[in-house]
């Protein structure tokens, strides 16, 4: 599993951020909460969505123009809501089990997991202020 680079939001700092973590990512040198935004497989979905913080996991394909659409939605919502969730893209063409296991028959389908079950699904392209709203309430019910 490779880590991801990420720009800490607080100070620049470039960080390695885990795809698997017992915590939450912090940034080495200011200790600021960063962005979790990672890939997974279906060889490692199951432990990079282990975690208690709310995982929000996009399944998606290169060739899909929509999912092109909520990428950037979806790193600002990382970036927004850093240390509080975890957001995890899975490229369904290369990973026909855990697309098969949200029976994803239309992408792009976002899953909301707690504790490794499903809280809510969005199935299709939202504009930003729908995807929010979502997550901010799946937060606070904590």
């Amino acid at each position: 599993m490779a880590a991801n680079v990420m720009p800490c939001p607080s100070c620049g700092v470039k960080n390695r951020v885990p795809a698997v973590s017992s915590g939450k990512p912090t940034c080495a040198k200011c200790h600021g909460e960063l962005p979790w935004l990672v890939d997974a497989t279906d060889a490692d979905f199951a432990q990079v969505v282990d975690t208690s913080r709310l995982v929000l996991v996009d399944l998606w394909a290169p060739w899909c123009g929509p999912c092109r659409m909520v990428a950037p939605i979806l790193e600002k919502l990382a970036h927004d809501f850093a240390g509080s969730l975890k957001v995890v893209k899975v490229n369904v063409d290369g990973s026909p089990a855990t697309s098969q296991r949200f029976d994803a028959s239309s992408i792009p389908m976002l899953v909301f997991l707690r504790d490794g079950a499903v809280v809510d699904t969005i199935v299709g392209a939202q504009p930003e202020h729908v995807l929010r709203s979502s997550v901010e309430q799946l937060i606070s019910r904590g």
